[in-house]
């Protein structure tokens, strides 16, 4: 079978700004098919790279060739629109579409318009006066309705929620063209990527499969070559525990040996010991963090009042780390606001325990000193940190979220906006709070300095609350996930991100109420809001939840003997291949027993 044809080439190539070198001497391809995941520090070259392959810049020495007929889209980082136009001009040229019922016709074009929510921004909008956003994503629907060779995307996964997110990788996955994706989103990695490159000192390292894989192997590379420092390789063997204790679909694309990596994270011992977190947690916070009581709260538009929560009622307590999801405009930076007390409820109380000491992330960046230098920043707030049972100075932290010793001395002003979210968390973390309020943390931070702040947030003993559409972190920082969907209510949703997608996917219907709270019911519907159940079929559902839920106790405890057993057979291979099985086997009667459990939980509710 003959090679897959290259699109584009690239031999030999270095490339300089001023007197930093960002790529030297790099040879590399991009195949017919082939998805490709660019990762990296911020400014280590992932967007060089991006423009050196798609023509937009030149390299000062070296060669890049494509196929002559090669039919590539480009969306970079700002989303560049056509001054004076519309939706429809952007997405729908004439030059492709001369009639509407051609689009029209087209379930490819109707699935991009609507899982990027253009259909609801309307077709004759104009773009000039759109947030950054809202241009973002009649760029990217630009690209993707058109019949490309290859598609290059740098961070194509910025302002969408993660059902955007997950509606995105389907579709990227569906299509037949070469893709080169620039992302942080570790999630998104997975599930689209055959291939990552990792750029870094100047080289491109390429990995087989996506972000799992290109953890394994960089842990393997660092054990072989036994350069990467102590601290580096302890992190990268905290990451590859996490992976090996989840889903057994995150180990299963590497073609690499696993052996070696197992025998690294052997005797790792869990991210973080959840129960001392909770205790520690409730000696420094005491029994109560939040408590939010028939809270009502609504938001002016220019159709007026546009209420948000009514009779909302939810427990936070000392340990819980929560992540919080929900459709975009369904409240969620509006509720942690309340929690803060940046604004006040309409109706109702937030009861905020005496002891809390909360730090509030914000999506923007306006508070940093921007005269002051990086090091006197942080030092402002404090020189040392204790977090858990670390105490870091100011420097050693600021080192450990990508501000080498001669980066510090940089002022606030020159830094970029990676760099000023970094730096916006590093002043929170030495103030020493205990309780951590997180508006898209993850925002503009690359996939290193993400790993170091779930690293210190794994020893955090306090209240995390995170509002985040990035599903990888959610799961890796959160031990339960709630979500609003809009309609007022706020939901625990036991099965996590996965659930609030299947929901979602089933019509966006009423989610059970969140444990400990009052709960709502969407703000003006019925009290009833679907076929009358009978007394009888109730009581049997209830019955039938209560069972169900014994089982998925019972597969947890079966769970987490095996993952002991695994732990302990970390170099017997046949042995765990054996428990391998006997997980994937568990994992599909989980997921079995689950479904069946919201599908009686929602007979039981009537």
């Amino acid at each position: 079978m003959s090679a897959p044809l290259n699109l584009v080439n690239l031999e030999r190539v270095h490339k300089a700004h001023g007197t930093t070198v960002i790529l030297d001497d790099v040879s590399l391809g991009v195949a017919a098919g082939e998805r490709i995941g660019v990762v990296g520090r911020n400014g280590g070259g992932k967007s060089t790279l991006l423009s050196l392959l798609t023509g937009t810049d030149e390299p000062d020495s070296g060669r890049v060739t494509r196929r002559g007929d090669l039919a590539m889209g480009v969306l970079d980082q700002l989303g560049t629109l056509p001054a004076g136009t519309t939706v429809r001009d952007v997405v729908l040229p004439t030059t492709m579409f001369a009639n509407e019922h051609e689009w029209a016709a087209d379930p490819a074009v109707r699935s991009v318009l609507a899982g990027l929510e253009l259909d609801r921004m309307g077709l004759d909008a104009p773009v000039a006066p759109m947030s950054g956003g809202e241009r973002r994503r009649v760029a990217l629907a630009a690209q993707l309705i058109r019949p490309l060779d290859l598609l290059v995307l740098d961070e194509p996964t910025n302002h969408l929620d993660v059902e955007g997110v997950a509606w995105l990788a389907e579709y990227v996955n569906q299509r037949a063209g070469g893709l080169v994706v620039v992302t942080h989103d570790r999630w998104f990695l997975d599930e689209v990527c055959t291939t990552t490159w990792e750029v870094a000192d100047g080289s491109v390292h390429a990995y087989d499969g996506g972000y799992s894989a290109y953890t394994l192997a960089r842990a393997e590379r660092a054990r072989i070559s036994s350069v990467t420092e102590e601290r580096r390789q302890n992190l990268v063997r905290k990451e590859l525990a996490w992976l090996r204790r989840g889903p057994p679909a995150r180990t299963s694309k590497p073609k690499f040996r696993i052996e070696a990596a197992q025998a690294l994270i052997a005797d790792e011992p869990p991210a973080r010991d959840a129960m001392a977190l909770k205790g520690f947690a409730a000696r420094r916070l005491g029994k109560t963090v939040y408590d939010v009581e028939d809270v009502a709260y609504a938001v002016p538009t220019d159709d007026g009042p546009r209420t948000l929560f009514e009779d909302l009622s939810w427990n936070v307590g000392p340990g819980d780390r929560i992540g919080i999801v929900g459709v975009n405009g369904a409240g969620k930076t509006s509720l942690l606001k309340l929690l803060v007390g940046e604004t006040k409820p309409d109706a109702g109380t937030i009861v905020v325990g005496q002891t809390v000491a909360p730090a509030y992330l914000s999506q923007h960046v306006t508070e940093l000193p921007p005269k002051a230098r990086v090091l006197e920043a942080v030092q402002d707030v404090a020189r040392l940190a204790r977090i858990g049972n670390q105490e870091i100075s100011a420097s050693t932290l600021a080192e450990r979220f990508g501000f080498a010793a001669n980066r510090q001395w940089t002022p606030v002003g020159d830094l970029s906006g990676g760099e000023r979210r970094r730096l916006q968390l590093l002043r929170l973390l030495m103030a020493e709070p205990n309780v951590l309020v997180l508006d898209e943390p993850t925002n503009d931070l690359d996939i290193d300095t993400l790993t170091a702040l779930e690293d210190l947030l794994d020893s955090f003993p306090g209240t995390v609350l995170v509002v985040s559409h990035d599903r990888y972190f959610v799961d890796r920082v959160c031990d339960k996930v709630v979500a609003l969907l809009g309609d007022g209510s706020l939901a625990e949703l036991p099965g996590g991100v996965d659930e609030y997608l299947r929901r979602r996917a089933a019509g966006g219907a009423p989610l059970t109420t969140a444990a400990g709270s009052g709960g709502t019911r969407p703000v003006g519907a019925p009290s009833t809001a679907g076929p009358a159940v009978s007394a009888a079929d109730a009581r049997a559902a209830k019955k039938e939840v209560g069972r169900l839920e014994r089982r998925m106790l019972k597969l947890d405890a079966d769970e987490k003997k095996l993952h002991e057993q695994l732990a302990a057979a970390a170099t017997d291979y046949a042995k765990a291949a054996e428990l391998d099985a006997q997980l994937k086997a568990l994992h599909a009667e989980k997921d079995e027993v689950e479904e069946a459990w919201l599908a009686a939980s929602e007979l039981a509710e009537g």
